[in-house]
């Protein structure tokens, strides 16, 4: 099967953390996590992928290509309107034509055996055949109860508690029959969750679950997209890349030209760098370097002292004023944290 990727995301609640960075290029352990779905297919025979593009979607096309130096031969389909998840998807129908084909988000790292899904829509030849995977706290996705056979019997989009009857969600990930985007209008939006899996069980029409083993993980928060890249490092997400050689990455953004510095004396700078590691992660702090804030007003930097119990906190903005009262505004946010943090005495 050739794949459609989806991958128009903005990433508004990434923004912190990325810029301006389309979602699917938010790095993930060194390269964009659309480089990793991209080796990802490759590792399950998939060679031929179009993706759908939305926002800045020449950033996307000028790193990839023509995927050649990936393995791959890629297309594109921008969208000059947002069609929802099965719009985008019809509008593609000139590259899936009267084939069986995988849809792919990519806003989620995920290491799933495409193979055993594809054979599993292969042998049932359900309308859409969805990869399942079980969730603690499955609200902010789509719920699916199936048969003991694995035939859907229902689906409901983002739950309260109330109606969750499942553990399993809907990953995003599905081998799809063209036969059931006949019921997906044409342009006009519609999405795969809230609109055409509901309309084909309403027509009688076959879906078929397959829960699977391995990682996925949608990256929509900071915190998701911080612990992805963790369990990337520990090994948890099954990472397989190639090697090539990709475009040099962006340059970081130049210095404002003024700086100050406050150092704050803390009783355990290590414990002190992770409650403040874990106070700034959701403001989109990077980890790469101590901890880095970058904003309209300037740029901060937290690290230890190398040299005694205290943490360094350095600023950089647009005049040495400016410097001045951000590392101080900074450091008072620091003392704080140590202070709430300091054990309490024995």
């Amino acid at each position: 099967m050739n794949a459609i990727i989806m991958a128009g995301g903005e990433g508004t609640r990434l923004k912190r953390v990325t810029g301006d960075l389309p979602k699917p290029m938010a790095p993930l352990v060194g390269k964009p996590l659309l480089e990793h779905i991209l080796f990802w297919l490759r590792r399950n025979g998939v060679r031929e992928a179009c993706i759908t593009l939305r926002y800045r979607p020449e950033v996307i096309r000028d790193y990839f290509g023509d995927g050649s130096r990936f393995g791959m031969r890629l297309c594109y389909h921008v969208e000059d309107a947002p069609l929802g998840t099965a719009g985008g998807v019809k509008a593609c129908a000139a590259f899936y034509g009267r084939r069986d084909f995988l849809v792919l988000s990519g806003d989620a790292a995920c290491d799933f055996d495409l193979r055993a899904l594809m054979e599993a829509h292969r042998r049932h030849r359900p309308a859409v055949t969805m990869a399942l995977y079980p969730h603690a706290a499955p609200l902010q996705y789509g719920t699916v109860l199936t048969q003991r056979d694995g035939q859907i019997v229902s689906f409901i989009e983002k739950p309260d508690w109330g109606r969750v009857v499942s553990d399993l969600v809907n990953t995003g990930v599905y081998a799809v029959s063209p036969e059931a985007m006949a019921l997906v209008p044409e342009g006009r939006p519609c999405d795969f969750g809230k609109d055409l899996f509901p309309a084909l069980l309403a027509a009688g029409q076959s879906l078929f679950g397959l829960p699977l083993d391995g990682y996925w993980c949608d990256i929509g928060t900071p915190r998701a997209y911080y612990q992805c890249n963790l369990d990337a490092l520990d090994g948890k997400l099954r990472l397989d890349v190639p090697a090539c050689d990709p475009p040099a990455a962006p340059q970081q953004a130049e210095a404002r030209g003024h700086g100050a510095q406050v150092e704050c004396v803390c009783h355990s700078r290590a414990r002190l760098m992770r409650e403040l590691s874990q106070t700034l992660m959701e403001a989109g702090a990077d980890f790469s370097d101590g901890v880095s804030l970058h904003g309209t007003d300037g740029a901060i930097r937290i690290a230890p002292s190398p040299e005694r119990e205290a943490v360094e906190i350095s600023a950089d903005a647009d005049t040495p004023e400016a410097a001045d009262a951000l590392a101080h505004d900074y450091a008072a946010l620091v003392r704080r944290v140590a202070e709430l943090s300091q054990p309490a005495p024995e």
